[in-house]
């Protein structure tokens, strides 16, 4: 656990203690954005049932699609490690951007440029107001650590990952580990 400021770039780890929560339960999110004005980020690890293709029937590819969070699902977002590829894309940090020049994006994914390992795709984001965050912060509702898979966390498989994050904590954590995801069900 890090107690440096929050910035872009760090992961925020769904306390245990968020039960009930659909969107934050066992997420774990990669913080794209931090400013005085507010923040924006994206759940990494809850894949939904759809793939680019079911989406955008031009892109010859199987990608999974994962749930970014709760504000503007009906919009695709995405993050990559090729901005040698892909132009007009912003780093987040450490390799990893968002968004870039859509139509080059497609056609690089359809000439086997861009592979799952790559690229990242959403529907919605997850933002706070300013302060919001920082107000979740101190309500013990995230816990900020830093992103030590850099650019591969794209290709990062996300069945297991909140669970790796835990186990990582140590401590008091561990128990948590291996706990049902609504213990209220045990």
């Amino acid at each position: 656990m890090i107690t440096e400021k929050l910035k872009k770039g760090h992961l925020l780890i769904a306390e245990p203690t968020i039960i009930g929560d659909l969107s934050f339960n066992r997420s774990v999110i990669l913080l794209a954005d931090y400013n005085q004005e507010g923040s924006i980020g994206f759940i990494i690890n809850k894949p939904l049932k759809y793939t680019i293709h079911d989406l955008i029937p031009d892109i010859d590819a199987r990608f999974k699609i994962y749930n970014g969070g709760p504000v503007e699902q009906d919009n695709l977002y995405f993050i990559h490690n090729r901005p040698d590829l892909i132009s007009n894309s912003t780093e987040i940090s450490n390799g990893i951007y968002w968004g870039g020049d859509f139509e080059s994006t497609k056609r690089l994914i359809n000439e086997g440029k861009i592979s799952k390992n790559n690229i990242r795709f959403f529907l919605g984001y997850t933002g706070w107001d300013e302060k919001q965050l920082e107000s979740e912060m101190e309500n013990n509702s995230w816990i900020i650590t830093t992103n030590s898979y850099e650019n591969k966390i794209i290709g990062k498989s996300a069945t297991h990952f909140w669970k790796e994050q835990i186990m990582e904590l140590g401590g008091d954590y561990l128990i948590w580990s291996n706990a049902p995801e609504n213990p209220y069900l045990n």
